[in-house]
C-alpha cells in the first residue's frame, strides 16, 4: 500500500481510489499528498489501525472519503479541514474519540453526507455543525454524545425542500458512495444515500432536553431517530408537519404528555416509535395511526387506545344532557300508551270477532247455546244443593 501511494508521479493523476472491503492490514500510509488530484476515496472495511494520517489534509480535491472500518483511533486530524470541497465524510464503526470538531461545520459547508456513528465521540454537538446548510443526511448515532440537541437545526435548509433527486436523474460518471445507515429499524449500505433520502439520526446517546421545535421546520425529512436518549418534555405539537416521514423512532427516552394529534397527518409513516415513555392519554385516531399495533406504543402506562387494547377514562360513561330524564318521561309515557291502546283494540276486536262468528253461523250458535244451558244447570244445582245443607244445618 506504502509503495502504491507513496510514490511519486506513480498516482499523481489519478481521481478515484476505492479499495474497499479487501483484507488489507497496518497503518494507512502517511503520504496522501502525492494524490492532490483524488476525487473520491473508499478504504472501508479493511483493517487499518492506528490513526488517520496528517498528510490525508493535502487531498484538498476530494469530494467523498470513506473510511467505514473497525480500528481507527485517535482523534481526527486538524488538517482534514483542508477539504472544503467534501460532499462525503463516512468515518463510522471505528474508535475514533474526542468532541466532534467545529470546523467541520466551519471549513466543510458543502457536506451533504457527515456520518460520524458508532465511534467513541463525547460532550456536546457544537453548534458550528447548524452552518452545514446542504446536509441531507447527518448520523451521529452510538456515541457519547450529551446535553441538549442543538435548535439550530432549522439552518438545514437543504432538508426543508421535499424534492428528491431519483437515481436516474445522478450525472453518469460520478463517484458512487455507499454509506452505512440505520433505515426503518435496521442497518442498510445505501449508495448514494444523500439523493435519496433525508435523514438525522443522534439515537443511542446521551442527549438530554427537549426535542427541538425547529425540527418541524426540516419538511423534507424522511427519517428522523432520537431514540435511546434522555430527551424529556413533549413531542412536537407540529410534529405534523413532517409529511415526508416515513421512519420516526422517539423510544426509550423520557418524553411525557399527549400524542399530538397532527402526527396523524403523516400519511407517508411506515414505522413509528413511541414505545417506553412517560407519554398518557389517548391515542390520536387517524387511518395511518390505525395501522400500527402495541409495540409502538407500548412501554408508556399513561397511554390508552384501540392499539393497546386498553380503554381510555369515560369510554364507558354516559353523560346525560340537561333535560333527558324529562324525555325519558315522556318516552315511556307515550310507550305504555300505545301498549295498553294496542291490547285494548286487539280485545275489542277478537271479542267481537268471536260473538259475531255465533250469531251468524247456526252451528256454533246451537253448540254455544247448549253449552251455555249445560252451565246454568249446573249452577242451579250447585246453588239448591248448598241451600238444602243449610237449612239443615240450622235445623239441628
Amino acid at each position: 500500500m506504502d509503495t502504491f501511494v507513496c510514490v511519486k508521479g506513480a498516482t499523481a493523476n489519478i481521481s478515484i481510489l476505492d479499495l474497499s472491503n479487501n483484507q488489507i492490514t497496518g497503518q494507512l500510509p502517511d503520504c496522501w499528498e502525492h494524490l492532490s488530484s483524488l476525487q473520491f476515496l473508499d478504504l472501508s472495511n479493511n483493517n487499518w489501525s492506528e490513526k488517520i494520517p496528517q498528510s490525508m489534509g493535502g487531498l484538498v480535491n476530494l469530494g467523498a472519503l470513506l473510511l467505514r472500518n473497525k480500528s481507527l483511533t485517535g482523534e481526527l486530524p486538524l488538517t482534514l479541514k483542508n477539504h472544503i470541497h467534501l460532499e462525503t465524510l463516512d468515518l463510522s464503526e471505528n474508535l475514533i474519540r474526542g468532541l466532534i470538531p467545529s470546523w467541520i461545520g466551519d471549513s466543510l459547508q458543502q457536506l451533504k453526507m457527515l456520518s460520524l456513528r458508532s465511534n467513541r465521540f463525547f460532550g456536546s454537538v457544537p453548534v458550528h455543525l447548524c452552518q452545514l446548510s446542504q446536509i441531507l443526511v447527518l448520523d451521529l448515532s452510538r456515541n457519547n454524545l450529551s446535553k441538549g440537541i442543538p435548535t439550530c437545526l432549522s439552518n438545514f435548509t437543504a432538508m426543508m425542500d421535499k424534492k428528491v433527486v431519483k437515481r436516474d436523474e445522478i450525472i453518469e460518471g460520478s463517484y458512487h458512495s455507499n454509506v452505512l445507515l440505520t433505515w426503518k429499524g435496521q442497518e442498510h449500505v445505501f449508495l448514494n444515500p444523500e439523493y435519496l433520502l433525508k435523514s438525522i439520526d443522534l439515537s443511542s446517546n446521551d442527549f438530554t432536553g427537549e426535542i427541538p421545535k425547529e425540527v418541524t421546520k426540516l419538511l423534507g425529512l424522511v427519517s428522523l431517530n432520537v431514540s435511546r436518549n434522555n430527551l424529556d418534555g413533549e413531542i412536537p405539537s407540529d410534529i405534523g408537519n413532517l409529511n415526508s416521514l416515513e421512519f420516526l423512532d422517539l423510544s426509550r427516552n423520557h418524553l411525557f404528555g399527549k400524542i399530538p394529534s397532527s402526527l396523524s397527518k403523516i400519511d407517508r409513516l411506515a414505522v413509528l416509535n413511541l414505545s417506553n415513555n412517560d407519554l398518557n392519554g389517548r391515542i390520536p385516531w387517524g387511518r395511518q395511526l390505525q395501522t400500527f399495533d402495541a409495540s409502538s406504543f407500548g412501554g408508556n402506562l399513561g397511554l390508552c387506545g384501540e392499539q393497546l387494547n386498553k380503554s381510555c377514562p369515560g369510554d364507558n360513561a354516559t353523560v346525560m344532557p340537561l333535560g333527558t330524564e324529562v324525555d325519558d318521561e315522556d318516552e315511556n309515557s307515550v310507550f305504555y300508551e300505545a301498549l295498553y291502546m294496542s291490547l285494548g283494540l286487539g280485545f275489542f276486536i277478537g271479542f267481537w270477532g268471536l260473538l259475531e262468528t255465533i250469531l251468524l253461523w247456526k252451528p256454533w250458535r246451537i253448540a254455544y247455546m247448549r253449552v251455555l244451558n249445560m252451565l246454568t244447570d249446573h249452577i242451579l244445582v250447585v246453588v239448591e244443593l248448598n241451600v238444602a245443607k243449610c237449612n239443615r244445618w240450622l235445623k239441628g
